[in-house]
């Protein structure tokens, strides 16, 4: 089972105006559950991929969340936190193609519901084969969860996927997760550095195998991104879709990535399935809503190309 644990989960109210020929309809306001963790979670049930989603919930915010992850059957259990959960207001306008989010505050999270939190993970995990952790801390007394989550899941020798930015990110990383998933922007911000240009994608991939991340992927949207495979790295051009909305794609890639290792897929086959989620969700107003026929046409369309240094092919044929 995968345990997919969301520390900033959010409630969506979101208001969808959808092509029509009269402007008078004015269309209800709907309830969607959010949070890069539960929208990994909602993609890796389309990918028939048992999950189990761990967060935090407070007040009337956390009571409606609870709501919609159950009509979604989303798996789920929660610590109760005095702050209520945060929401977004989202509007949808099919007809200009506009996404346009307002974000309510994040909650404050104390240092007792911090340890609950790590109490109930640590229960979890043993019960799990892969734990990723996904999305922002919501404050400053929750950023330790991820660092001693990862900790915790090396020692139960769990697979460990780490897709989250922040100041916490670097510490996060020096605990080694087997795998990391970021976008180019949310490296740059968290770790501050640039990455202009191949040389210092390469850098930070060796930067990131020296950590013991044996497996990591830094995207950049529709544009080429690079991965690395203890210490082997590559470029990848994702394929070109009609994107219109680019929300959830990341989780997307991230539950490919996830598929793949349930699956023990091979390395370009998973990163293919991945970077297919990615794209196809970018076509798509909704996240991490994607049936298999939504992404399996662009499988084959994702090229990958070995950079740097290279694999030394041995001759065992016998020369007997």
């Amino acid at each position: 089972m995968v345990l997919t644990v969301t520390l900033n989960p959010l409630l969506e109210r979101r208001v969808h105006k959808r092509k029509q020929k009269s402007e008078k309809v004015n269309p209800a306001e709907t309830l969607f559950a959010g949070g890069k963790g539960i929208n990994v979670s909602r993609q890796l049930n389309h990918l028939g991929i048992k999950n189990h989603a761990l967060t935090f919930m407070g007040g009337k915010n956390g009571k409606l969340l609870r709501k919609t992850l159950a009509d979604e059957n989303i798996e789920f259990s929660f610590i109760s936190t005095q702050s209520d959960t945060r929401a977004a207001d989202i509007l949808i306008d099919e007809n200009r193609l506009e996404y346009k989010t307002e974000f309510e505050p994040n909650p404050i999270i104390t240092k007792s519901e911090a340890e609950q939190f790590l109490g109930k993970f640590e229960k979890m995990v043993r019960n799990s084969s892969i734990v990723v952790f996904s999305g922002s801390s919501p404050s400053q007394e929750a950023d330790m969860i991820f660092s001693a989550g990862i900790e915790i899941a090396n020692e139960l020798d769990k697979i460990c996927v780490l897709d989250t930015y922040g100041s916490h990110l670097e510490n996060a990383i020096s605990k080694g997760p087997l795998v990391l998933h970021n976008n180019k922007d949310e490296i740059e911000s968290s770790l501050g550095i640039r990455l202009n240009d191949e040389n210092d994608y390469l850098n930070l991939l060796i930067y990131l195998n020296k950590n013991n991340i044996k497996l990591a992927f830094v995207t950049d949207g529709s544009n080429n991104f690079y991965a690395s495979k203890f210490g082997f790295n590559y470029r990848v051009s994702p394929p070109k879709v009609d994107a219109i909305n680019s929300t959830g794609s990341g989780d997307a890639f991230t539950a490919g990535i996830i598929y793949g290792l349930e699956k023990s897929m091979i390395f370009d086959d998973f990163i293919k399935t991945a970077a297919a989620l990615g794209s196809a969700n970018a076509e798509r107003w909704d996240a991490c809503n994607l049936k298999k026929e939504d992404f399996e046409k662009y499988i084959e369309k994702v090229k990958i190309e070995a950079i740097g240094k290279k694999v030394k092919l041995i001759d065992d044929s016998p020369n007997y």
